[in-house]
């Protein structure tokens, strides 16, 4: 099976309302890696690894976003598989 790693960027209203924890139990479901974080601008950045559905599935959740988060925008960017985040999902600290 081909592993892949992709950084999705999030705007929108998207920290303060659960964005970071929905993206762990959807990741965790899909069985990918990876953490989300909130960043200084206002984005939630959520790197991925895994298989390129399970990726697919994963962005296309990120557009619809937790029931209190209205999203914007979510952009794509291949990523090089960090190893240290390869063993689960986890939200990491603010930027």
């Amino acid at each position: 099976m081909e592993t892949l790693a992709k950084r999705f960027y999030v705007s929108g209203a998207v920290q303060g309302v659960g964005f970071r924890f929905f993206a762990e139990q959807v990741a965790a479901s899909l069985g990918l890696a990876g953490y989300a974080k909130n960043l200084f601008d206002g984005r939630v950045e959520v790197y991925a690894i895994g298989s390129p559905a399970g990726l697919e599935a994963l962005k296309n959740e990120l557009r619809r976003g937790p029931r209190m988060a209205s999203v914007k925008q979510v952009t794509e960017s291949d990523a090089q598989v960090l190893t240290e985040y390869s063993r689960g999902f986890s939200i990491e600290q603010d930027y």
